[in-house]
């Protein structure tokens, strides 16, 4: 028996009009310009001039792997990819427990917490050199001052000169500008929880640190991966406040993968930077894709 369709074929015209709708395109297409001109077609060009000579202009010539060869075989860019995982994992493990948890204490029924949360965004509206310069100055300054009056020797000395300490305060400077933007993302995620669920829990004798773990926790999993992984994607793009802070010294114990790329760009070493860069780039979509993979069906949406 033949399956007749349930709608008319005004119906069907009607339906294709309106996904044809040309508010639709007017929106579309423009910014599909704008990220091919302003996106693809740099980062198309990037990777093709990573295989060449070229310093950035003039003329160049093709020379095939040689540049990915070469950074592969360089200490130096070696040590900033190492340095940059290390400090992207310590400072988004440090980030979403900092954030989580003030998330859990400024949705609780506290006096005052709708003007605590305006305050511990502040943070995020600040400019990461900005707030870099500042930091520097405590660092270099009032921080050894503090620790002479109490007599903390090891503090004593600028922990930016300290080619062992320097990662540590970029990742605390780091942390407190992005925790703001990890911490409005869990205020959302807790607040979605119906309280309902609580109440039950309540009634049913689990503790608070029981109702985190059973309940928090699991019904926030969406949101913890979106924060991991934007927050995993920025601190390897992170530049701005190491550059404010150390400069990635001393020496280069604190150059980062952007910061070598960034640097590579004025020193002559473009084609090489840029198959620097295109590494990285792919270094950077296996990670999310990992963590995509990780972390799927254990989402919360």
């Amino acid at each position: 028996m033949a399956i007749t369709s349930l709608h008319t074929p005004g119906e069907s015209r009607s339906a294709h009009h309106r996904r044809l709708d040309p508010v639709f395109h007017l929106f579309l297409w423009p910014t599909v310009a704008l990220f091919t001109l302003a996106i693809t077609v740099p980062a198309v060009m990037g990777i093709v001039l990573s295989f060449t000579n070229s310093v950035g202009f003039g003329e160049f010539r093709f020379t095939g792997l040689t540049n990915y060869i070469a950074v592969f075989s360089d200490p130096a860019i070696l040590h900033a990819y190492g340095f940059t995982l290390w400090f992207s994992l310590v400072t988004v493990v440090l980030v979403n427990l900092i954030a989580f948890l003030l998330a859990i204490a400024l949705t609780a029924k506290i006096r005052a917490r709708v003007p605590l949360r305006a305050i511990f965004v502040i943070p995020m509206v600040i400019s990461g050199i900005v707030i870099a310069y500042v930091f520097s100055y405590l660092f270099a300054n009032s921080l050894p001052a503090a620790a002479s009056a109490l007599g903390f020797a090891p503090l004593e000395q600028s922990i930016l000169a300290n080619p062992s300490l320097a990662w540590l305060a970029i990742v605390v400077v780091t942390a407190w500008q992005s925790i703001p933007s990890a911490l409005l993302i869990y205020i959302a995620g807790v607040l979605s929880i119906p309280s309902d669920v609580y109440e039950a829990a309540a009634l049913d004798g689990a503790s608070p640190w029981r109702q985190l773990r059973s309940i928090t926790v699991p019904l926030t999993a969406g949101y913890i991966v979106i924060n991991v992984i934007i927050g995993f994607k920025n601190f390897m793009n992170t530049y701005d406040i190491i550059l404010g802070l150390t400069n990635g010294g001393p020496g280069t114990a604190t150059t980062s993968v952007a910061m070598s790329i960034f640097s590579g760009f004025t020193n002559g070493d473009y084609s090489y930077q840029m198959a620097n860069a295109t590494i990285f780039f792919i270094i950077a979509v296996v990670i999310a894709l990992l963590q995509l993979r990780a972390t799927r069906g254990r989402t919360a949406f």
